[in-house]
């Protein structure tokens, strides 16, 4: 094959693992399976149906669904074909979607699994070809356009196995719009292709088996670019069985039976396994049963495998900061959960610290294999370099000649790195706000000096127009959980300990204990589960002076 070709590896496990399952969706207790020979010939059929269309190759098609194996299959096909994918969140509002499908020229739209069909369809106009997949219980019903099985059996199975160029692009991933409008990173399949370094014997960070015998859980928005490489792509190339879980309700249900061998979660996720176990057992009677020898193992056997992680070779996190203190909370049941750094932009490579690797508290890890990485000495921002960066913003060529400079992707983090190398991250480059005493305050940097009190969650330092910041925060299940009165004065006792360390312009004056949980619902988080600054002081800034001048150091919302 020629060198310039992508070697799309799908096609290998297809005929080898033919008769082997590979995409398992739950139905209750039932879970339905599609081998690799019938995955394949689904898509080559739906590659068929899209060329049907006559959309021009290298027509942008557009797939919004919650994750399941139509989803996957959608996929396939558009690469088979010769189209490019344009994968959106499945919680959009239809003014959302609107601005997207325009700006990003979708000329077809896969619709699926949706709780909010009626919402998203009032910005998806008539004239755009639909193709729905087959309806899912507790989900929108979608009658527009072609209907999933009929519109496949209308179709021949594509017989070319189809390599696109590593030129041509892979997809558009519009970033989740942290701090503004949502970007379309445009990823080429070359860019793709460098992250096969992930699947080699002397680095492999995900643990995969090279035979095929490997179990993926699927549960975070397929189009995120941690899902589309470490489990979709990583399935791609290596073979195994990608398994969905059914709906939240049963999220925990589903990954107990699964037991992946990588599990892959953002650092919430891992706060509510935590809290699930302390509802179960106390801290203090967790800690006399793991220092006991035959006891404790028996225990960090049980744990892990009502957690569903008994079989996993890798626990990575990612996506968000994860608290020093809850990896080292896992370490202590026998989860090691490795710790990584990247972004859309970059195919989510950068840097890992391996789950075994204690010694650096707070690092995000090391290079990884062809990055490189250096700090702006003017502005401490994280420069990285390597084959995995993007070709651009989609349309946007004043944002990507700002982002990429001279090859080196301009990442909007803050950081530094030490003498042995290891990479830790301090911030946003944007995020830094000036008080009204003139103060310029670096909110991450003072948001680290709470995160360890596990009664916290989600949590965000502001400021705007007043004389000192303020700490707006959710409580975590442990915080739900804890009296009230006990808690302020928990609360009022570690303020005052990291006051007093701080210079006078940083330190805190207040603590809000906000009513409504963030989310991505509610537009405060995105939904990464990153915290949308501005949106926090849209939401709350009329009441910063109040809470500023308030005499309590707590206040609940």
């Amino acid at each position: 094959m020629s060198s310039d070709i992508y070697h799309f590896r799908f096609y290998d496990w297809e005929k080898k693992l033919k008769n082997k399952p590979f995409l398992r969706q739950p139905f209750g207790d039932k879970w339905e399976e599609y081998t690799w020979g019938e995955t394949g010939i689904m898509a080559r059929k739906l590659a068929t149906g899209l060329k049907s269309l006559n959309l021009k190759k290298g027509s942008h098609i557009g797939l919004i669904s919650k994750n399941c194996r139509e989803w996957i299959i959608a996929d396939l096909a558009i690469i088979m074909a010769g189209y490019i994918s344009v994968p959106f969140f499945p919680n959009l509002r239809s003014n959302e979607i609107e601005n997207l499908l325009e700006f990003g020229d979708v000329k077809a739209l896969f619709v699926g699994k949706l709780e909010n069909w009626d919402e998203i369809r009032k910005g998806v106009k008539k004239e755009m070809p639909i193709i729905a997949f087959p309806h899912y219980e507790n989900n929108s019903k979608v009658d527009e356009g072609y209907q999933w099985d009929e519109f496949i059996n209308r179709f021949s199975p594509q017989e070319e196995d189809f390599h696109p160029k590593l030129s041509d692009i892979w997809t558009i991933i519009f970033t989740s719009g942290t701090t503004g409008n949502p970007k379309g990173v445009v990823l080429t399949f070359d860019t793709n292709q460098s992250t096969d370094i992930m699947y080699t014997k002397e680095y492999n960070p995900l643990g995969v088996d090279f035979k095929g015998n490997n179990r993926f859980f699927s549960y975070l928005p397929m189009n995120h670019i941690a899902e589309r490489i470490a489990i979709e792509f990583t399935a791609f190339k290596n073979g195994g069985t990608i398994s969905f879980t059914e709906s939240i309700d049963t999220f925990v249900k589903n990954l107990q039976e699964i037991q992946p061998s990588v599990f892959f979660g953002v650092p919430r996720i891992y706060t509510k396994f935590q809290g699930a176990i302390l509802s179960k057992f106390d801290q203090k009677k967790l800690n006399i049963l793991l220092s006991i020898p035959f006891v404790s193992s028996l225990i960090r056997h049980i744990l892990k495998k009502k957690l569903g992680l008994s079989k996993a070779k890798v626990v990575v996190s990612g996506a968000a900061a994860m608290q020093v203190s809850q990896r080292n909370w896992f370490r202590k049941i026998g989860v090691n959960i490795t710790v990584g750094y990247g972004m859309t932009e970059n195919c989510a490579i950068t840097t890992q610290i391996p789950g075994n690797n204690f010694n650096k508290p707070g690092s995000v890890g090391k290079v990884q294999p062809n990055v490189e990485i250096k700090i702006d000495k003017d502005t401490e921002e994280i420069l990285m370099r390597g084959p995995y960066v993007m070709l651009g913003y989609y349309n946007d060529k004043e944002t990507t000649n700002n982002t990429i400079k001279n090859g080196w992707l301009h990442t909007g983090d803050k950081g530094y790195i030490d003498d042995d190398g290891h990479l830790f991250i301090t911030g946003r480059v944007k995020d830094t706000f000036k008080t009204s005493k003139g103060e310029f305050i670096d909110p991450a940097k003072i948001e680290v000096l709470f995160s360890e009190i596990s009664q916290l969650g989600q949590m965000c330092i502001v400021g705007l127009d007043i004389p000192q910041p303020i700490l707006l925060a959710n409580l975590s299940e442990n915080g739900k959980n804890e009296d009230k009165k006990e808690l302020t004065r928990i609360l009022e006792s570690e303020l005052e300990k990291i006051n007093s360390n701080s210079v006078s312009h940083k330190r805190v004056s207040t603590i809000i204990i906000c009513k409504d949980d963030w989310t991505p619902e509610n537009t405060i988080l995105t939904p990464t589960m990153k915290i949308k600054r501005g949106n926090v002081d849209n939401k709350y800034k009329v009441n910063y002076s109040n809470w500023h001048n308030n005499d309590s150091k707590v206040i609940w919302e």
